[in-house]
C-alpha cells in the first residue's frame, strides 16, 4: 500500500483559497469510502484542516491509481465548493511515504505553521485521527502514520525551546491586539464567534492575559453548552448586536458561511480579529471608522522568528522520527511477509499430509511421516526467514516482497 498526502497550505496558497478548499473537502471522507474509490484500491484518509492548511492522507493499494484517484478528489472539491477545477488542480502539492510521514512530522511539530512551534496544530492533528476513526476511514497504517506524528510533536516540545513561550496565531493575535485596543485585558469585554476547539484555545489564551469578561456566540446554537462548560456567557440571536456594541475585541473562529457585512457591525471602537479559515467578517469592515481588522494574513506577517538552534534541533527530531517510523513500517512489512509464507507452506504442508494419512491410515507409519515432513518444511523455511530479516535490515523489503509474489503467487497483505 501507498500513502500519499495531498496539501495545500499558507506556504503556497493564499488563505481564501485553502478556505474555499476547506469547504469542498467536507465531502471527501464520505467519497473515498465509495464503491468506485474501493475498486481503485482507496483503502482509507484522513483529513487535517486548519486555519491555514487543508492536507489529505489517503491510502491507496495500487499506485498506478493515484490519477484517477486525484481526478476523483479534485473534481469533487470543485464541485462542492464551486471553484474552477484547475484552480483546485494546481493548489494541491502531493507527498508519497517517506515524504508524507517527513511532512507530517514536521507539520504536527509546528514547523510549517505561520507561528513556528505553535502548540495548536498537534492537537489538530490528533483530532483529525479522531474523527477519521468515528467516520471509519482510518487504516491501521494511517492510525499509526498519525500517532507518530504526535509522539514526533511531543518529542519536539520536550527537548527543544521551540513554542517554549506560548507562541501561537491566537496569542500573537491578542498581542497585536492589545496594541490597538483601549483599557488593559482586566477591563475589556471580549466576544467570541465559534465554539469549536479553537474557541476554546480562544478562551484560555484571554484567560492567561487576565481577560474575564468572556462572551461566545454560535450560530448552531451551541454557545449555552459551550460557555456553561467554561464559565463564561453566552449571546443568543436577538442579542448579539447589542452584545458587539459592547465588546471592545470581537474574535471571529467560527468560520461562518456568511461573513458579517460592514452594516452590521456597530458604531463605536471595536478590535476584530478574523481567525478563522472561512472568513467571519467582510474584510471591508476594516474601512469603518474608529475599527482595526486583524486577520491571518496580518498574523503571519508579523509571527515572531524562532531561534536557529530550535529549528535546526527540531528538524533534526523530525528526520530521526521519520527513520524511526519507516524502519518499523518496513519491519511490519517482513513481518506479514514471513506470515504469509508460512502459512502458504504449512497449507502446502497440511494438503500433503492429509493424502499421505489417506493412503497410509492412521498408524504409526503415518505418524512418523507427519513428523519427518515437518521438520523438513521447519528447516526449509529457516533460511528464507532468516534471509527476510536480513534484507529489511538492508532496506530492500520490496525485493524480498516481490520475489514472494513471483515465485510463489502469494500476496502480502499489511
Amino acid at each position: 500500500m501507498t500513502t500519499y498526502a495531498f496539501v495545500a497550505s499558507h506556504r503556497t496558497v493564499d488563505l481564501t483559497t485553502v478556505a474555499l478548499l476547506a469547504d469542498g473537502a467536507t465531502i471527501v471522507p464520505k467519497l473515498l469510502t465509495s464503491p468506485t474509490a474501493q475498486q481503485l484500491g482507496v483503502r482509507g484518509s484522513v483529513v487535517l484542516s486548519t486555519c491555514n492548511r487543508l492536507e489529505i492522507y489517503v491510502h491507496i493499494d495500487v499506485a498506478e491509481h493515484l490519477a484517477p484517484v486525484s481526478t476523483m478528489i479534485y473534481e469533487a472539491i470543485a464541485s462542492t465548493a464551486d471553484v474552477a477545477l484547475n484552480i483546485v488542480e494546481t493548489s494541491f502539492e502531493i507527498h508519497r511515504d517517506t515524504d508524507s510521514a517527513h511532512h507530517l512530522f514536521t507539520v504536527a511539530s509546528g514547523l510549517e505553521s505561520a507561528v513556528v512551534g505553535e502548540r495548536e496544530i498537534a492537537g489538530q492533528v490528533r483530532r483529525a485521527l479522531t474523527q477519521a476513526q468515528e467516520q471509519g476511514t482510518a487504516t491501521s497504517e494511517l492510525i499509526q502514520l498519525f500517532e507518530h506524528a504526535a509522539h514526533t510533536a511531543k518529542q519536539v516540545g520536550q527537548h527543544t525551546a521551540l513554542g517554549a513561550q506560548g507562541r501561537s496565531i491566537v496569542s500573537v493575535a491578542l498581542e497585536l491586539a492589545d496594541a490597538v485596543t483601549e483599557k488593559d485585558w482586566g477591563n475589556r469585554r471580549a466576544l467570541i464567534f465559534g465554539t469549536g476547539a479553537y474557541a476554546g484555545a480562544t478562551v484560555a489564551a484571554l484567560r492567561e492575559l487576565g481577560c474575564e469578561d468572556i462572551w461566545v456566540y454560535s450560530r448552531s446554537g451551541r454557545a449555552e453548552e459551550f460557555a456553561a462548560k467554561r464559565e463564561i456567557n453566552a449571546v443568543e440571536d436577538t442579542g448579539l448586536y447589542a452584545a458587539m456594541a459592547t465588546s471592545d475585541v470581537i474574535i471571529g473562529c467560527s468560520g461562518g458561511s456568511a461573513p458579517l457585512d460592514p452594516s452590521e457591525i456597530p458604531a463605536g471602537r471595536h478590535t476584530i480579529l478574523d481567525l478563522a479559515l472561512s472568513r467571519d467578517f467582510d474584510p471591508a469592515v476594516a474601512d469603518l471608522p474608529e475599527v482595526e481588522l486583524i486577520t491571518l494574513e496580518s498574523v503571519r506577517l508579523v509571527a515572531p522568528a524562532e531561534t536557529e538552534e530550535a529549528v535546526h534541533t527540531a528538524r533534526t527530531i523530525v528526520e530521526s522520527e521519520t527513520s524511526t517510523f519507516i524502519a518499523k513500517q518496513k519491519t511490519r512489512s517482513i513481518d506479514s511477509a514471513i506470515v504469509a509464507l508460512r502459512s502458504h507452506t504449512m497449507q502446502v504442508l497440511d494438503e500433503e499430509l492429509e493424502k499421505a494419512r489417506a493412503h497410509y491410515g492412521c498408524g504409526a507409519a503415518a505418524e512418523h511421516l507427519e513428523v519427518a515432513m515437518r521438520r523438513m518444511v521447519k528447516s526449509l523455511l529457516h533460511t528464507p526467514m532468516m534471509r527476510a530479516k536480513q534484507l529489511a535490515a538492508l532496506g530492500r523489503t520490496d525485493e524480498y516482497i516481490a520475489a514472494l509474489e513471483a515465485l510463489y503467487g502469494i500476496d502480502i497483505t499489511d
